[in-house]
């Protein structure tokens, strides 16, 4: 085996500058497809990070149907004490949940004394919702980001709503709503802050404290709309996802379905399909990096045989078996695959440690983010394989060629 690389590589050093421009090309070819990768990792990494972060949690517990009637903010489908209580039992209990927040959802008129509008309000435990959704508070445009997220009889306006009706911090507004029951309530509260829309400039969620939003409902028990959980570590998301779905599995409602859905963030957020495309994005890469070795290995193989017909017939004629040739050459592609490889790797490697250093900014609203690429360590060893083997697939054809050449036609050749 020692002897096979030895001769592949004194082949290859045989022709310097083709040789070069080969592994020029893979080089290439991989410290593209590793940047790209990595780049786009991370950039879907921050994005995913700010929505689950600021609004969504990592995932959310409901009562069956709430999520497919969620744009009615259907009231009758709370959760009443009992069922948090069997919800806060299971998470308490399970390893990996880090966090989790109770929220009152529900459609209201904004009224600023002057004119009215509609708005959804989201009530929430401010200490839960501070750890359950540490991103919230980045949002905050002005007002205090001190202190409870949100206090009672406060409330923090989406930047849409206080703009177009000239609503300030320290502003009175008063909410109206109709609780389950259709029975019209209101209360009065005081603007605490001005909130940024995670999703864009057309947000209309507004925050309030739990109490004032079960106030406002009259509720009479405090029930909750939704539970969401933050997790220790996303990356195990659907695990976590389905041990929760198990857990609560053996609560059923009076149609022997389950009473509890759980859903995770790509389920309740359009951004998964930008992630989705992401990823389609990263596969047509992994196409192109994979035809730029074929074409470029193959190329430099072919050219190989052609060049040393006559070296082939020489070596057939002295008894070298057909295995060895074929060996010979198939180890000659795999060396033009390594070789590149390595040098993209190491390129990209550098590329990273300088892009760390000087990180590439772009705002997302208010919030500065900083992209700085890191890659997943299982990423390069499966990039080297894939090269590896594409190698070996492109030299195939040459090397099968040379290993059948007849050694009188070879020697015959000119």
């Amino acid at each position: 085996m020692i002897e096979l690389l030895r001769l592949s590589a004194r082949n290859l050093l045989r022709y310097k500058r083709r040789t070069l421009l080969t592994c020029m090309l893979i080089t290439v070819g991989v410290f593209s497809l590793l940047l790209f990768v990595s780049m786009a990792g991370s950039f879907r990494s921050i994005m995913i990070d700010t929505i689950t972060d600021s609004m969504l949690g990592h995932l959310q517990i409901h009562r069956r149907g709430y999520v497919s009637s969620i744009e009615n903010l259907p009231l009758t489908l709370n959760l009443d004490s009992d069922r948090v209580k069997e919800v806060e039992n299971i998470l308490n209990d399970l390893d990996g949940v880090a966090a989790y927040s109770m929220r009152v959802k529900l459609g209201a008129n904004l009224s600023n004394f002057k004119e009215t509008t509609n708005i959804r309000l989201n009530g929430v435990d401010p200490d839960m919702e501070d750890r359950t959704c540490p991103g919230l508070r980045g949002r905050i445009i002005n007002g205090g980001d001190e202190g409870p997220l949100v206090k009672r009889n406060h409330m923090l306006v989406p930047q849409l709503l206080a703009r177009g009706m000239d609503i300030g911090v320290g502003d009175t507004v008063v909410l109206v709503a109709s609780n389950k029951d259709g029975s019209v309530n209101g209360i009065t509260v005081e603007v605490q802050a001005v909130i940024e829309g995670v999703t864009g400039p057309g947000g209309r969620d507004g925050y309030l404290h739990i109490d004032d939003a079960r106030n406002l409902l009259r509720m009479e028990e405090p029930e909750v709309s939704e539970i969401v959980v933050r997790l220790d570590d996303r990356r195990k998301l659907a695990s976590s996802a389905g041990e929760i779905q198990r857990a609560l599995s053996g609560y059923r409602d009076g149609r022997n379905q389950d009473f509890y859905e759980v859903h995770t963030w790509d389920r309740l957020s359009p951004f998964s399909n930008i992630a989705g495309m992401i990823d389609i994005l990263v596969y047509s890469i992994n196409i192109v990096l994979v035809c730029i070795v074929m074409i470029s290995v193959m190329n430099v193989m072919i050219m190989a045989v052609y060049e040393r017909v006559r070296e082939i017939g020489t070596l057939s004629a002295m008894g070298t078996p057909s295995r060895r040739i074929l060996g010979l050459f198939l180890t000659e592609g795999s060396l033009l695959g390594i070789l590149g490889s390595v040098t993209g790797t190491l390129l990209t490697l550098a590329a990273l440690y300088i892009m760390n250093i000087y990180p590439i900014s772009f705002g997302f609203g208010r919030q500065v983010l900083e992209l700085k690429p890191q890659i997943e360590p299982a990423t390069i060893p499966a990039v080297f394989i894939m090269v590896l083997a594409v190698s070996l697939l492109a030299s195939l054809q040459p090397a099968w060629k040379a290993a059948r050449m007849k050694p009188v036609d070879a020697l015959r050749h000119v």
